[in-house]
């Protein structure tokens, strides 16, 4: 299965799903995002993607800030969402918020709704907030679509998100392996994917490529790297790094594992199943910024993965993850697990990224004696 024309198909696939349904396709920002209540109403949501197309727009709009906010801009008023009946932006990210507004303004005919969650996930009354915050959104998707949502329609697409991260686990935990039998670029196609089509009709195809995975051989020994940091939107950090001899074998993004990490546990309210569910993600900086969680994680993940090394990549003006860095720096360099961070701009700068991780990949190496060094840096 080609999963990266899945991805570059994306919105090719979206209009054949809404010519052959007749139903609306509802476009979402960030990763909180609660798809299953969009699906139960017939929805089919899908992630708005960056690219790096040519932009002579935005300026007018937003400024002084990270590429794909920029370039989500510059996709919307140049028409290449035309087809997308609606946009819900999720409490998180200033800028992407920017981003939603400037679309939505643009597009009156949009249906659009703003779905707050509370920053400190893990405080007393978050359940309760969000609880009645999905409750609202739930109550006007149905006002927009003329389709009530039954606790049958939520336990049907619940049943069907739980299926889906349970498959994309599933093909990560075979990155454990000491020879994984899938790299990092074509896992984050997968999930990528995930994010762009029909969860039911993803599942049917991941059912049929799990087999086809297992039956691989296993390929040669490559150096076991780590991802953190800032959103992806495209696998040209995960390929420049396997063409020189590394793989990626775990990543802590929001829209990497953390979209697929933990599962809704069924319960009768089903919208407070839902919210604990979100609230019980892995954190972002920007939900984790009270009891600092993520590290932790981050380094649970490490061991797990068996990595030799992270990448730390922050996007250009994330003012979240650059003040997140310094926990993350911290504990990665008391368990000993070497590091190299860069920033992403517009473009991925090709010449300077590889040979910044060529002088990183070759210290970690066998046999090689840099890592004496480090230990002697940052731990003995």
């Amino acid at each position: 299965m080609d999963f990266k024309a899945l991805v570059e198909n994306r919105h090719e696939y979206a209009k054949a799903w809404k010519a052959k349904t007749g139903g609306k396709v509802l476009g979402w920002y960030e990763p909180y995002f609660p798809e299953e209540i969009a699906y139960a109403a017939g929805i089919l949501p899908v992630r708005i993607l960056a690219r790096h197309y040519p932009d002579d727009v935005s300026d007018k709009w937003i400024y002084a800030c990270c590429y794909p906010v920029r370039d989500m801009v510059n996709q919307f008023l140049k028409g290449r969402y035309d087809y997308v009946d609606g946009l819900v932006n999720v409490e998180g990210c200033q800028w992407m918020y920017n981003s939603w507004e400037v679309a939505v303004n643009n597009n009156p005919k949009l249906w659009n709704h703003y779905l707050f969650l509370p920053d400190h996930t893990d405080a007393p009354t978050s359940k309760t907030v969000l609880r009645s915050e999905l409750n609202v959104m739930k109550g006007l998707m149905e006002e927009w679509t003329g389709k009530k949502i039954t606790d049958e329609d939520l336990d049907r697409s619940i049943e069907i998100h739980n299926k889906n991260r349970l498959l994309l686990k599933q093909i990560s935990e075979m990155r454990r392996m000491d020879r994984p039998l899938i790299h990092g670029a074509e896992m984050m196609q997968i999930v990528l994917a995930s994010q762009l089509m029909d969860k039911a009709e993803m599942n049917e195809i991941l059912e049929k490529f799990i087999p086809e995975l297992e039956a691989r051989k296993p390929g040669e020994d490559r150096i076991r790297l780590m991802l953190i940091g800032s959103e992806t939107w495209d696998t040209e950090l995960e390929e420049m790094v396997e063409a020189m001899g590394g793989d990626i074998v775990v990543d802590e993004l929001d829209n990497g594992t953390s979209y697929y990490w933990n599962n809704i546990i069924p319960q009768k309210d089903r919208l407070m199943a839902i919210g604990l569910r979100y609230l019980g993600r892995p954190k972002n900086p920007i939900k984790d910024n009270n009891w600092r969680r993520r590290p932790q994680h981050i380094f649970e993940l490490a061991e797990d993965y068996n990595v030799d090394g992270a990448l730390i990549v922050k996007q250009i003006y994330c003012h979240l993850h650059g003040t997140d860095n310094y926990a993350v720096w911290k504990i990665l360099r008391e368990r000993y697990i070497p590091y190299h961070f860069f920033e992403r701009d517009t473009t991925l700068p090709i010449e300077d990224t590889r040979l910044r991780l060529e002088s990183f990949m070759n210290m970690l190496k066998p046999g090689l004696t840099h890592l004496a060094g480090w230990h002697k840096a940052y731990g003995e």
